[in-house]
């Protein structure tokens, strides 16, 4: 089985990015299921209900989100009822929406998908190490393949969690940080590993924002409405491929590819 997860997708070129690159590799690859982190989708900031349809209608199959899955309010429309948008599983009860789904691939296997995050540097929600053994537990004897966005900011977090879980999921994908990392491996007991899948957006920014915008922040410390950047774009993404009968992985690749 082949899964394609695309790292944070950023606003207009990042939607671009998708629509020009993910035909190619969905074929070349014989894709089974399509995840990607779509909670900067929106001008830079949250998803909205049209930006949500011109991903899916791209072939993604599966849209995760992090802390600025409420950004646009548009989201409270629309987020309960659509089964393929995902929030952090960890925000507290009542909250709408769901963090993990079960879903089926291109040839109708079972792939249980979980959106978590983090606590370190980010808002205080409930322990998604706790929080992961309780869907873990729900999720028995129902799949054997099963993918986790971990959305945090702290590389420790994430790396903790990647063993906390290894052996218990098929992958652990990193995201938040925007920035690609290098560390991507099948963990001992057969969970594929990597701290942070990157960005689909532009690429001449400072993690898809004006650089012009963040450059004068840092020099001033004054405050700055972000803009997202425009120009050429940057598809960030990890393949995996895991053994749909033992649900562990035996690959993970880094994709980046540039305008």
């Amino acid at each position: 089985m082949r899964i394609l997860l695309i790292g944070d997708i950023v606003g207009r070129a990042g939607r671009r990015a998708v629509k020009e690159r993910l035909p190619e590799l969905t074929g070349r690859f014989a894709l089974d299921l399509i995840v990607a982190n779509g909670e900067n989708a929106a001008g830079g900031s949250g998803l909205t209900r049209e930006v949500a349809a011109e991903l899916f209608s791209c072939g993604i199959d599966v849209l995760t989100t992090g802390n600025h899955v409420w950004d646009q309010k548009d989201i409270f429309n629309f987020i309960a009822a659509e089964e393929r948008i995902l929030r952090p599983e960890n925000f507290p009860p009542g909250v709408p929406g769901r963090g993990v789904h079960i879903y089926r691939t291109k040839k109708n296997e079972p792939v249980g998908v979980i959106n978590l995050a983090g606590r370190v540097f980010m808002p205080p929600l409930d322990c998604p190490f706790r929080k992961v053994d309780e869907i873990l537990a729900r999720l028995s004897g129902q799949v054997k393949v099963t993918i986790i966005d971990f959305h945090g900011e702290a590389t420790s977090e994430k790396m903790a969690f990647g063993w906390y879980v290894d052996g218990r999921v098929s992958a652990v994908c990193g995201t938040h940080t925007h920035v690609q990392t290098a560390d991507e491996r099948i963990l001992p007991n057969g969970t594929a590993y990597i701290s942070d899948v990157g960005m689909t957006g532009p690429r001449d920014s400072v993690i898809g924002v004006k650089k012009e915008v963040v450059l004068n922040r840092f020099l001033t410390q004054l405050p700055a409405r972000f803009e997202v950047a425009k120009g050429p774009y940057q598809f960030n993404a990890v393949l995996l491929e895991i053994d749909e009968e033992t649900g562990k992985a035996k690959k993970i690749d880094r994709i980046y590819i540039i305008e």
